[in-house]
């Protein structure tokens, strides 16, 4: 069969042909379901709070509107100019964001609080910015070398003056045996107790994945040993299930918790009310901080 000639055996359709160089608005729909739905949900909630502040502070600094175009990196060097407070010759601290504008995002609720931003806080917003811009298939100005000096420079400049700006560490043995002693013998201790021995087994787990485990995630391999099973993670997004070992006080505190909790099914970490009872919703991760 001459393939080019394929189309007069194909019938005809009431369809408009596409434009091959720009994808069709139902197609963008679909690719930003794809992505939302491939996006854990702490990570949406992030990136939604990161290009809400965008939006404002683009609108109060530029007047313009986030999304009509890319934006050049002279504006991504100038959120960073805006917001990472410089050490200054006389020892105190300044940073370029003018405090009638600030006043403004602290008093539409965008902004927690007057001041300069955290360096993590700032490095974060660039990146949303940088993925949002990817998204729509701009250039990033994230990925601007004059940017990327400024955000090195800063970061030496920071340090050098004592500011923390390293990422959260995880619970070391000390701090995690000081909560543990917090635990009652009741029904909410034995469930924290389970909870925090889990999330630090095996390096230490995120409280969406904790919250995120079921019933049917464990199982008991022998009378020291229980395995829970992990499957799509922040850093492994591909769904696999792969089981961890519980042992030792961890192992014996999940026992403990399922023989006060019994369950077929449902979320293995649950929610307490009044008078110990257990009820069957999951607890949430910021359920999860509170607890901590």
């Amino acid at each position: 069969m001459n393939v080019l000639n394929i189309t007069e055996q194909l019938p005809l359709v009431d369809e408009s042909p596409l434009d091959l160089h720009v994808l069709a608005e139902n197609a963008q729909h679909a690719a930003a379901a794809f992505i939302a739905a491939g996006t854990a949900t702490n990570t949406v909630r992030s990136y939604r709070s990161a290009l809400t502040y965008w939006s404002a502070w683009l609108q109060l600094r530029y007047g313009h509107v986030l999304g009509d175009a890319p934006l050049p990196a002279t504006v991504a060097v100038q959120f960073v100019l805006d917001h990472l407070a410089r050490p200054l010759a006389d020892g105190g601290w300044a940073h370029l964001l003018p405090p009638s504008i600030d006043a403004a995002l602290v008093a539409a609720r965008i902004k927690a609080r007057l001041g300069p931003l955290g360096f993590n806080t700032v490095s974060h917003r660039l990146a949303v910015l940088g993925k949002w811009h990817r998204i729509k298939g701009w250039d990033s100005p994230s990925e601007a070398s004059v940017l990327k000096t400024l955000l090195r420079e800063a970061r030496k400049a920071q340090s050098r003056q004592g500011v923390n700006v390293r990422k959260k560490s995880a619970i070391v043995l000390e701090p995690l045996q000081a909560l543990l002693a917090t635990c009652t013998d009741g029904a909410r201790g034995v469930r924290d107790r389970a909870l925090l021995l889990l999330a630090w087994s095996g390096g230490g787990r995120r409280r969406s994945e904790v919250v995120g485990l079921q019933v049917s995630d464990v199982r008991q391999l022998d009378a020291d040993t229980w395995l829970y099973a992990l499957g799509t993670t922040k850093t492994d997004t591909t769904g696999a299930r792969r089981e961890k070992p519980l042992r030792g006080q961890a192992a014996q505190a999940l026992a403990a918790w399922l023989a006060a909790a019994p369950a077929e099914s449902g979320p293995l970490f649950r929610r307490l009310y009044k008078g110990g009872k257990i009820g069957t919703s999951g607890l949430s991760a910021d359920q999860v901080a509170r607890i901590v």
